[in-house]
C-alpha cells in the first residue's frame, strides 16, 4: 500500500519546491521512507555552510515571532546556511519531529511571502516540522543538522530549485522535540472492533476479529489527546500501521520505517483522511474503512483496511489571505 504524501504545506507556491539542487528528492507518489537516523550530524540532507549572503541577513528573534531584514545586494551564488543563535539541544536529523517557526522571504524584494504562524494550529504560533528526506522543503533544509533550539538563516538561489531568477531567504527556529507516539488518555475499547495492543515503544499490534468486515466506515478513539484539532485540508504528522481485514496481515507501517510520516487529510485514502479530521493532537485512532474508501486501484483494491493512527501534530492549510 502506498499512502500519498504531499511535498509540503505552505502559503506560497515556493513551499513545494524541493532542494533538488542540493539533495535527492522523494517521489510524491510513494510513502515516505525516512532512514530513521535521528540526530545523525553526518547524515545531512544538504551540504550548506555559512557565507556572505546568509551572514548578511539580520534576524530579530525578540518576542513570539521572527522577523528578518534581507539586503538587496545578495549574490545568491550557492545555498548558504548560517546559525544565528545556536541551540543547546542535540543535532537534528532525519526522522526527528520538532516544533518550529519559519519564514520565507523573496530574495529580490525582501518581502515576506510565507510565515508559518499564519497556518499554526496552536496559540503559540508554532508548527510541527518533520525532518523527512522525501519531503525536503526549504525550512527542513534550514533546521536539519543544527542543534535543537537554534535560529538559522538559509539563502537559496533559484538555480538550486530549478526556478532561475527566483531566489529565497529562509529564517527558521526550533523549540522542542515533539512526542512520536500518542500521549492522550486511554478510552475504553468498542466491542466488535479490532483489538489493539501496544509495545513498550508504542508500536501497535492489531488483532482483527474472525467476523465479517463492517460495511461502513468505523472510527474509534483509543486515546484522546488535548492538542489542537485537525481540520479538513491540514497537514498531519502521524505514526500509523495498516492491516487488511481478510488476511489480517500488515501491509504498511511508519513504525517499520523508523519515523513518523506527514500527509494532508485530502492526500490519503478517503477513510484515512476522515479518521483524522476532527481529532485532537495526541490522540490515537482506530479506523476500519470499506473498500470504497480505501485502495481504489492498487494491490489492496476491494479490501477492507484497518489502521491505527497516532496523531502527533497538525498544521492548517493556508487561507486566501495568507497565499
Amino acid at each position: 500500500m502506498r499512502l500519498r504524501p504531499i511535498a509540503a504545506l505552505s502559503a506560497a507556491a515556493v513551499s513545494v519546491l524541493l532542494l533538488a539542487g542540493c539533495a535527492g528528492s522523494g517521489d510524491a507518489e510513494s510513502s515516505p521512507s525516512p532512514s530513521g537516523s535521528s540526530g545523525a550530524a553526518d547524515a545531512c540532507l544538504i551540504a550548506a555552510s555559512p557565507g556572505s549572503d546568509s551572514d548578511a541577513v539580520t534576524v530579530d528573534e525578540a518576542g513570539d515571532t521572527l522577523s528578518a531584514t534581507v539586503p538587496s545586494d545578495l549574490a545568491f551564488e550557492q545555498v548558504e546556511r548560517t546559525v544565528v543563535t545556536p541551540g543547546d539541544g542535540a543535532d537534528l536529523g532525519v526522522g526527528d519531529l520538532v516544533s518550529a517557526q519559519y519564514q520565507v522571504y523573496d530574495g529580490a524584494s525582501g518581502e515576506l511571502i510565507n510565515d508559518s504562524t499564519t497556518t499554526s494550529a496552536s496559540e503559540d504560533g508554532r508548527v510541527p516540522v518533520l525532518i523527512d528526506q522525501t519531503q525536503l522543503t526549504m525550512w527542513v533544509g534550514a533546521i536539519e543538522c543544527n542543534p535543537l533550539g537554534s535560529t538559522v538563516v538559509m539563502t537559496v538561489p533559484g538555480s538550486a530549485l530549478g526556478t532561475e531568477g527566483s531566489n529565497y531567504v529562509v529564517v527558521a527556529r526550533t523549540f522542542e522535540e515533539l512526542p512520536t507516539t500518542a500521549t492522550g488518555q486511554s478510552v475504553a475499547p468498542v466491542e466488535g472492533m479490532p483489538e489493539v495492543a501496544l509495545a513498550d515503544d508504542g508500536e501497535p499490534t492489531i488483532t482483527v476479529p474472525d467476523t465479517a468486515a463492517p460495511a461502513d466506515l468505523q472510527i474509534e478513539v483509543l486515546k484522546k489527546g488535548d492538542g489542537p484539532t485537525v481540520a479538513e485540508g491540514d497537514q498531519v504528522t502521524v505514526q500509523y500501521k495498516g492491516v487488511a481485514w481478510d488476511t489480517k496481515e500488515e501491509f504498511d507501517s511508519s513504525w517499520k520505517r523508523g519515523a513518523p510520516a506527514a500527509f494532508t487529510t485530502t492526500g490519503v485514502y478517503e477513510g484515512f483522511g476522515k479518521a483524522m479530521v476532527g481529532q485532537t493532537v495526541g490522540s490515537q485512532v482506530l479506523v476500519v474503512m470499506p473498500p470504497s474508501m480505501g485502495d481504489l486501484n492498487g494491490a489492496l483494491k476491494g479490501k477492507t483496511l484497518v489502521f491505527v493512527i497516532d496523531i502527533l501534530g497538525t498544521q492548517h492549510a493556508p487561507t486566501a489571505a495568507t497565499q
